[in-house]
């Protein structure tokens, strides 16, 4: 037996079996509705970051609309995570659709390998920090968004 992400499991489980992830396995519960819900959240995200992208132009190349969208992304899901379970439709279309939609991996990696091109030590500074910052942010959403000891809801 070994331990992964706090379930015990036989060692001869495959490290991608789905009792693996911190996110909930929706593999047995796929339905048009729900393939709905993810893909009118992520519209909406989307368009989100486009509009923020307008509104936030690149500084001395570097692409702050995607930071900015990253961070805040990353401090929303952590307040989702926390508050509404991952069973639930509106999870799935906050969490997966809309911020799903939202933040973006691949310009943040892409603006980082352009940046690196003519300012490595800024590439540097912009990926480290976002890598920083998104992390803060998560556990900040996470934190502020949980029950207190002894509160009632």
């Amino acid at each position: 037996m070994r331990t992964v992400n706090g379930v015990r499991c036989p060692a001869s489980t495959p490290l991608t079996s789905p009792r693996h992830t911190v996110t909930r396995d929706y593999s047995g519960d796929v339905t048009l509705r729900r393939i709905l819900l993810v893909a009118a959240g992520g519209t909406v995200g989307t368009a989100a970051r486009l509009g923020l992208g307008l509104a936030l132009p690149d500084a001395g190349g570097v692409p702050v609309a995607v930071l900015v969208a990253n961070v805040l992304g990353a401090l929303l899901i952590g307040v989702l995570a926390a508050r509404i379970p991952a069973s639930t439709d509106l999870r799935l279309l906050l969490g997966t659709g809309v911020l799903g939609g939202f933040t973006t991996y691949s310009a943040f990696m892409t603006g980082s390998v352009q940046l690196w091109a003519d300012a490595p030590v800024l590439a540097f500074a912009y990926a480290a920090g976002s890598l920083v910052l998104g992390l803060g942010a998560a556990a900040l959403g996470l934190r502020i968004a949980r029950p207190r000891a002894g509160a009632t809801s």
